[in-house]
């Protein structure tokens, strides 16, 4: 995989690809990356890439010229000239919302672009003529695109094949439209609380529902439009389907008390 982040401040990117995992799998050539700073393309003294919105407005939006540039310096080029190898990416606030199935679906790309916003966005032409997607991280307004291109990193690098053990992958949060059950270390006891004596039990059968009833449990109070979107794509084995059914007549004998 490689990731070519463009943007007007290469060193935050830089940051997060010479640190912890990630560093590792640059170092080991599973990961590539490319910071390209917009403002090498912008002419004069100052290197501006910025001006005022037509018809008005607040904030100040990134200038086409020097953006197209540093896209067609990248190889990014215009849609209908470009192969099925890259792949551009708009972080935008106003774009389809990040979640973890698009995560696995950008992880499977050979080099993803990221045009990292600043100011009240980009130009809409630049995305009329170069972008394949817009993306929001989430409900909210980031000043920095940077931001928002690192978490979407973040999120697909790691799916990438042989950067982390598959096992360990399996059973995160959001697999199977279930959050993460609840997770214990040493010691057994910290300030007044232990861990769950089953943990400690040994019995692998019964710690591994112990932790699907977990899962359950803590996806229907925080998260229940998961379970119901996993409800209407099948995706809940029978234990499953049981210990949210159970669970749920427990919640409504609950209220009815």
């Amino acid at each position: 995989m490689k990731y070519t982040a463009l943007t007007l401040f290469p060193e935050i990117i830089d940051a997060f690809f010479s640190a912890s995992i990630m560093a590792k799998a640059v170092g080991r050539g599973i990961v590539e990356y490319r910071a390209v700073n917009i403002r090498d393309f912008a002419p004069g003294r100052h290197r501006s890439c910025d001006d005022a919105p037509y018809g008005g407005g607040a904030g100040m939006l990134m200038l086409p010229e020097p953006l197209g540039l540093c896209l067609d310096a990248a190889g990014a080029k215009r849609r209908p000239e470009r192969n099925d190898a890259m792949r551009v990416i708009c972080l935008s606030p106003s774009g389809r919302c990040f979640d973890q199935a698009l995560a696995r679906d950008l992880s499977r790309e050979t080099e993803l672009v990221l045009i990292c916003g600043r100011y009240e966005g980009v130009d809409q032409r630049i995305i009329d003529l170069y972008v394949d997607d817009e993306i929001s991280v989430g409900d909210y307004v980031l000043s920095s695109g940077e931001a928002a291109a690192l978490v979407l990193i973040d999120a697909t690098y790691r799916l990438v094949e042989s950067v982390i053990t598959p096992g360990s992958l399996e059973e995160e949060s959001f697999s199977g439209n279930l959050l993460e059950y609840p997770q214990y270390t040493r010691p057994e006891v910290y300030d007044t609380l232990r861990v769950p004596d089953i943990l400690l039990s040994g019995h692998h059968e019964n710690i591994r529902r112990w932790r699907r009833r977990k899962q359950v449990e803590k996806t229907l109070a925080l998260r229940p439009d998961l379970i119901r979107s996993g409800e209407e794509k099948g995706l809940f084995d029978k234990e499953t389907a049981a210990i949210i059914a159970e669970l749920r007549g427990q919640n409504e004998r609950d209220k009815g008390d």
